[in-house]
Parts: C-alpha cells; structure tokens; sequence
C-alpha cells in the first residue's frame, strides 16, 4: 500500500486529490495539510511514502517543506503540485530534493501513476523536462577551464555520461553515443548518484548544468 499525504492551501483541490486516489487499491491517502508547517507534521506523524506537495502555500511554501522533508525523511518522495510547467518554484523544489512535478489539471490516469512511479523510487520529472526548467531560470556559474569542484572524483568517462544525461538522452541514447552497452551506461548513472549523493536522474541533469558541464542555452 502507498501511503500519501495531500498538502495545498485550496480545499477543494485536497478533497479532489483525496476523492480520486480513494478509487485506487494500492494507494491510501493518510494525511492531508494546507500549508507546508502542516505537511511536515503530517509526514512526522503519518509516515507516508509520497507526499502532494503543493508549491505556493502560506506559512511555509513547498520549496522550503520540501526541503526540510529530503533532509529529515529519507524515504518520502515529493510530488510537487504547480499551475505551470516553466514555474521556477518547480525549479527550486527540484534543486531541493522533490521528485518530480505534476500540473494540478493532470489527468486521474497521470495522477495515479505518477504516485506509483515515485513511490517505486523513480524520478517522474523527465531530463528533457528538467532541461527546459534550467534553460529558463538557471544563471549557470562563471567560465572555467578546470573541472568544477562540484564534479571532484567523477572520472572522465563519467563525465562524458552526464554530459550527456544533461542533454536529456535516455540510457540507450547514450550507449549508442559512446559505443557503450546500455548496463554500462546505468552502472555509471548509479556511480554518478552515489558519488553526488543525489536521488534520481532529474537531479542529474542539475548538476550537469550547475556545475558548468552544461551552459543554458549553448
């Protein structure tokens, strides 16, 4: 069963969001919250897997909740909820920790999934999207030739994986970029995770571009 806590200011979009997800087998809403101080007590006291955190709320908005929540509750995956896709709030929330975003007009097919796909430990933000939010709100840092700090003891072909996982390619992209097999390509994907300590591949393709590897609009 996948445990979800609801979090926005709006009452009628919690009980929609609630009301929707009351029809799934595997799914359970245990708490629901409307601003984020609410939604981290939530999660303290209900121990949820996901929480539907909604982006702009009072008291405490979901960048920061989301930020407390990936710093304290290891094992809570953050869906943030926005009205726009190019929000650089969204922007924000990723950068802190959230595991994707889904539009508050989603479809209940994309609202269940996209529960289930986090939940499973999956990114739902897509690098092709997670690009696009970069090109518009990302100031990447001053020019340099050395390897920026944030990449110390990535090695080289590493490097050229996240370059590419920047771009947006899938696994199978870049295998055929790098004449690589495509379990290799993963295996460097989790070394990039594990050495960075980040989450999933949307995180990734922040850090291609904040550490410099990758420039907005080049």
């Amino acid at each position: 069963m996948i445990r979800v806590v609801v979090a926005d200011d709006e009452m009628l979009i919690r009980q929609g969001f609630t009301a929707i997800l009351a029809g799934e087998p595997d799914i359970e809403v245990v708490g629901e919250a409307a601003d984020g101080v609410a939604a981290l007590a939530e999660v303290r006291r209900t121990r949820p897997d996901v929480v539907l955190m909604d982006i702009r709320m009072p008291v405490l908005d979901g960048v920061e909740a989301t930020r407390r929540l990936t710093r304290t509750q290891a094992g809570v995956r953050v869906l943030v909820l926005t009205t726009f896709d190019l929000d650089e709030y969204v922007y924000h929330a990723m950068r802190a920790g959230a595991a994707g975003f889904l539009l508050k007009s989603v479809p209940r097919e994309h609202l269940v999934a996209g529960i289930r796909t986090v939940a499973g430990g999956d990114a739902l933000l897509a690098p092709a999207i997670t690009r696009r939010l970069l090109e518009e709100f990302l100031n990447g840092p001053p020019p340099g030739s050395t390897t920026p700090v944030l990449l110390d003891g990535v090695t080289p072909r590493e490097l050229d994986v996240l370059r590419l996982v920047g771009r947006g390619l899938s696994n199978a992209q870049i295998g055929a970029e790098l004449f690589l097999a495509e379990s290799t390509v993963k295996t460097h994907v989790a070394n990039l995770l594990a050495k960075r300590g980040l989450r999933d591949r949307a995180q990734l393709v922040v850090l291609a571009y904040e550490s410099g590897l990758l420039r907005p609009g080049a």
